[in-house]
């Protein structure tokens, strides 16, 4: 038995029924614990919605617990497994009811049938259609919905007003051919036209994406690497024809070193980052205040942005909790358009819906990630996916090719220890 139904049956005088979280009338309110993580969300927002919540379902107390990212993947599954009662570092032993996850982490939790299908739920009344993909997909297995979008965010490109005032420019590029000149036009006269490091996979993907292309594909339940076909080679082409337009590393990804500080020390024109990246920006340099703009990553045609890959979380709920109707409604509302949007503009994300983008649309920087979030994608959908970040074939051959190497045997290379590490053992 819980622990909240223990010091229910712990109030013996009725002046302590509500300190006890008991209505009037002796029926008992009844506790959703919830696991957020730490700065997804104020303070300030969760105790205008804990309040709003509680006065819509008095039937309902919100516990809600904040969780830090490092080493929430292992507590999660033991939870999951029942391998551990709940929060007890913080002295608080119940399960959670309702958990936030990463978006790209729900295959992993899937497995196993621990967590809650919430596939009618979607269609009926919340929506899912209309949700983006990039949040949407990796919360399904075999088109059941399990992780349920919240927030996203997604790169977008910064850039210094300023420079492209200089060099002539008036608009931002709409097109990738229009990219490429631009930037070409940028690069010269001690500033690089793109600061864009070697091994940044994630906006490799996103062109991959936009010809077409995929990391890995799934046939016949098996998993295997996509790199070599020829969607996938001319989204590297394109890659390496942008990066040769500055001086990032070829041996490196975007935080060795982190490209906030090479943009902040005014030699680069442009950078591919979230655009809360700019707040780091200014902090190194402040004299960059007002210079800075953002637009979506460009497409193949003006459009529709390019594709990107889609940060951000999911919520979902154990299969084994007791509160399923209160965990249910829970994530209902704060995925609902209401609070999604509110959250939205509390904390600088893309709503769950891109007709919720508007909600947005004051924020520079945030529009441009809104506009491209309806292009947005996942990496593959699948638990062994983890293995393949682990020790990650991508950056070694974005390398290889950015160094000169042949392109097609050096894809052919990747996709197989891609395949390798998704393949499972059956026996």
């Amino acid at each position: 038995m819980r622990r909240r139904r223990l010091l229910a049956l712990l109030c013996v005088s009725a002046s302590l029924l509500s300190g006890c979280g008991l209505l009037p009338g002796g029926s008992e309110r009844h506790t959703v614990t919830v696991w957020l993580m730490k700065d997804s969300a104020s303070q300030e927002f969760l105790e205008r919605f804990t309040e709003d919540f509680e006065h819509d379902h008095p039937d309902l107390r919100l516990d809600i617990r904040i969780q830090e990212w490092t080493g929430i993947g292992d507590k999660v599954q033991k939870v999951l497994a029942g391998d551990e009662p709940g929060d007890e570092e913080s002295n608080h032993p119940d399960p959670p009811d309702v958990i936030e996850v990463g978006n790209t982490q729900v295959p992993q939790y899937v497995d196993g049938g621990r967590l809650l299908d919430l596939t009618l739920e979607s269609a009926r009344d919340w929506g899912g259609k209309d949700w983006l993909p990039g949040l949407a997909e990796p919360g399904q297995l075999r088109y059941h919905q399990y992780g349920i979008p919240w927030y996203a965010a997604n790169r977008v490109v910064i850039y210094r007003k300023d420079l492209f005032a200089r060099a002539g420019i008036t608009a931002p590029p709409r097109t990738r051919a229009e990219w490429l000149h631009v930037t070409e036009r940028l690069d010269g006269d001690g500033t690089q036209g793109i600061y864009l490091a070697g091994q940044d996979w994630y906006t490799l993907a996103g062109f991959i994406w936009d010809e077409g292309g995929e990391l890995a594909t799934e046939e016949g339940g098996r998993w295997s690497g996509a790199l070599e076909r020829p969607a996938a080679l001319r989204g590297m082409d394109f890659y390496r024809r942008l990066h040769a337009l500055g001086d990032g590393p070829a041996g490196a990804d975007e935080e060795h070193p982190p490209q906030a500080g090479v943009f902040a020390s005014g030699k680069a024109a442009q950078i591919v980052a979230v655009p809360g990246l700019a707040r780091a920006i200014l902090d190194s340099n402040p004299a960059l205040k007002g210079k800075l703009g953002f637009f979506p990553v460009p497409g193949r045609t003006a459009g529709k942005p390019g594709a990107v890959f889609t940060g951000g979380s999911d919520l979902v709920v154990p299969r084994s909790t007791d509160r399923r109707e209160g965990a249910i409604a829970v994530v209902a509302a704060l995925t609902g358009a209401r609070w999604d949007t509110d959250l939205a503009r509390t904390m600088n994300y893309v709503p769950n819906k891109a007709k919720l983008a508007p909600a947005v649309a004051g924020e520079e920087g945030v529009a441009a990630m809104a506009a491209g979030a309806a292009q947005g994608r996942a990496t593959p959908s699948t638990p062994e996916w983890a293995a393949v970040e682990a020790d990650n074939p991508i950056k070694a051959y974005m390398t290889k090719v950015l160094t000169g190497s042949d392109p097609a045997t050096e894809a052919r290379r990747a996709s197989a220890r891609i395949t390798e590490a998704l393949t499972v053992d059956a026996g």
